[in-house]
């Protein structure tokens, strides 16, 4: 009975981290791609108006974790406001803003998509090391004819698609884009956290980052 129990505390586990997940579905950069400590980088979210707390969250985590690594980086809905661009904004609004306020990469966080799915799930004990499998033929066989005919069940989850993209202002290009998909988010501010960790390792594994730099204060 105990190592029934201790199965089923690991099965429901295993069952949370493949409901709810963060993944970087794909990422680029160019050759030249590079951040510098010295440059400051303006971190904008774009998520519907309603998702006003998950913006902050977005550009928050992210500036969070890009002061751990020794650069200077900014919220953009913190350090310009809420409207600082919107539809009317054109080009040359837009760059003297963030050049205004010192910045010479834009980091961009975008939610491209976001969408409930319903997948089927069928009833059964799923494959492991049960405990049935060790007792003979027959409470292995009835274990699995009892639960053969039993119906299934659906379940929805809720799917972020996010991407990221670094321009550089004074060479006026992208020179880094990542896409993210999160499943079923527990809340808005693990999301965010495990976004922002998400990128900023990836930037790391892209070779964006520069070392030996001084640290940004916090």
């Amino acid at each position: 009975m105990k190592k029934f129990g201790l199965f089923i505390i690991s099965a429901g586990l295993m069952l949370l981290a493949a409901c709810s997940s963060t993944k970087l579905t794909s990422s680029w950069k160019t050759n030249d791609a590079q951040l510098q400590w010295d440059r400051k980088i303006m971190v904008m979210a774009l998520v519907p108006r309603q998702e006003k707390q998950l913006r902050m969250l977005m550009e928050d985590n992210l500036v969070t974790e890009l002061k751990k690594e020794g650069y200077n980086a900014a919220s953009a809905y913190r350090e310009l406001g809420p409207n600082a661009f919107d539809d009317k904004t054109d080009e040359k609004t837009a760059l003297r803003k963030l050049k205004g306020s010192d910045a010479s990469q834009v980091l961009t966080v975008v939610l491209l998509d976001k969408s409930r799915q319903k997948n089927y799930v069928p009833y059964g004990p799923g494959y492991g090391p049960y405990p049935y499998y060790y007792g003979g033929f027959w409470p292995y066989y009835s274990r699995w004819y009892g639960t053969m005919y039993q119906p299934g069940y659906y379940r929805s989850n809720v799917q972020y698609n996010w991407e990221s993209n670094l321009y550089d202002l004074d060479q006026r290009k992208l020179i880094y884009s990542a896409q993210t998909q999160s499943v079923d988010p527990p809340t808005a501010t693990r999301q965010a956290y495990l976004y922002a960790r998400q990128i900023v390792k990836d930037m790391a594994k892209q070779q964006l980052m520069a070392y030996n730099q001084p640290a940004v204060k916090q």
